[in-house]
């Protein structure tokens, strides 16, 4: 009965949002990909809210309710039917009777199961579509015959954007570079290592008194050039965001300099690469939103680089949804760790497999310590902790290895504003 609730909802929301969409006809961005496409939507939104009436998607609204709701206005009503009531009677109203509305929707797209993606592109249509990243070995894998099937869904939003619009996508991305052979519409890249028409050079992190505080860029459009620091966070992927964000504004008729000066206040999500002060002198890479064997070499890459650290201390939870490849992934990640981190604390029974392929790739087994549950990681985490000491928390979003950095950040209290899953519904949620 749940599910045909369910099923009820979206088709109403779904009908509403494609009459309102008809009626107001605004500018689609679509962003789909394995990883990053929250950053990357936001990084769009902040290079191009200052000039164009936009909207983005709330959190990680990318589900056949989430995009309807985000057409709408609409928050989720969780588990409380009476709350999807009143979401329909307000989607009623703004479908027919909305008059100021957003010329420009932001929208993430995710592709869970088969068709997710062609339930979606039936009635919309993007008029400018971002294609992040598609590893080999994409999230959700579990639920496709092979990866290259998920791919092949992935691209059907690139498929469905309008003949007169442009597919933006990441030029570093060997997959999606040969998956746009086939597409005719107009395309943009973006990107750190190959040619682009947007480019990213001299990514670093930069440091004050011995500690990160950010990333810093310097993006290249045709001519142009424009410096840019994102505080808070680590990592390439933040960059990448970025020159998704100008490739966009610059396509909307936004200059270089007017794109960065947006990007410039641009706060990432949490749980992505977020810099946190931690107990005891040490530092802590909350990377908790969710985990895949891409996202988690990028975050020992980027851990592998910084300086000044005392000690690298990986805590890893479960990579989910990976299906057959699940263990070669969860061996293979661990002797990347070996290689970058002095102690490794796993969490959850896939995680062992982190810490097998650290034991065959040499690191001993006095510093590899094994839980199965994240209250217990976070409590024995905090007595082996030292000054000078950075610790990456990183796991998919069912091991909730957001309460292990709860368990350790210096300000506890500052949590509801600056780590994930901190509504009052998924606190309650095991």
């Amino acid at each position: 009965m749940k599910q045909t609730l369910r099923n009820i909802v979206v088709k109403i929301l779904t009908a509403e949002a494609k009459f309102l969409l008809r009626r107001k006809t605004p500018t689609i961005i679509a962003i789909a990909g394995s990883v990053g496409k929250t950053s990357t939507k936001d990084a769009i939104y902040a290079a191009i809210k200052d000039h164009v009436p936009a909207r983005k998607s709330q959190r990680s609204f990318n589900s056949e309710i989430g995009v309807p709701l985000t057409i709408l206005g609409l928050p989720t009503g969780w588990d409380s039917p009476l709350r999807w009531f009143w979401n329909i009677i307000d989607g009623g109203f703004t479908a027919l009777f909305a008059s100021n509305y957003p010329a420009v929707l932001i929208l993430e797209t995710g592709v869970d199961t088969p068709g997710d993606m062609d339930a979606l592109v039936k009635w919309l249509k993007p008029d400018i579509s971002v294609m992040t990243r598609l590893p080999d070995i994409p999230v959700h894998v579990e639920n496709f015959a092979t990866p290259q099937t998920l791919i092949d869904e992935e691209m059907k939003l690139v498929h469905a954007t309008r003949s007169s619009g442009v597919v933006i996508y990441n030029v570093d991305d060997v997959i999606i570079e040969k998956e746009l052979k086939s597409v005719r519409q107009k395309a943009i890249g973006y990107g750190r290592f190959l040619p682009a028409a947007v480019s990213v050079k001299k990514d670093q992190i930069y440091y004050k008194n011995d500690q990160p505080q950010g990333v810093s860029c310097t993006i290249v459009h045709g001519d142009s050039s424009a410096a840019l620091k994102i505080p808070g966070v680590i990592g390439l992927q933040h960059t990448y965001a970025a020159a998704a964000g100008v490739a966009v504004a610059s396509h909307l008729g936004i200059t270089l300099d007017a794109a960065v000066a947006g990007l410039a206040a641009y706060h990432t999500p949490p749980g992505r690469m977020r810099v946190h002060p931690g107990i005891k002198g040490s530092l802590l890479i909350d990377d908790t939103y969710n985990s895949s064997p891409i996202a988690a070499e990028h975050a020992i890459e980027t851990i592998a680089t910084l300086k000044h650290a005392k000690r690298r201390i990986a805590v890893m939870g479960d990579m989910l949804e990976l299906g057959k490849y699940s263990s070669d992934e969860h061996i293979k990640i661990g002797k990347r760790l070996a290689e970058n981190f002095d102690i490794l604390l796993t969490v959850g029974v896939r995680a062992r497999l982190f810490a097998e392929g650290a034991l065959n790739n040499g690191m001993d087994e006095s510093v590899i310590f094994q839980y199965e549950e994240t209250a217990r990681a976070g409590r024995e985490l905090q007595a082996m902790l030292k000054p000078g000491d950075v610790v990456l928390v990183k796991a998919s979003q069912g091991i909730r290895a957001e309460r292990i950095v709860e368990e350790i950040m210096l300000e506890p209290d500052r949590a509801p504003e600056v780590l994930v899953r901190q509504d009052p519904i998924w606190k309650t949620k095991g």
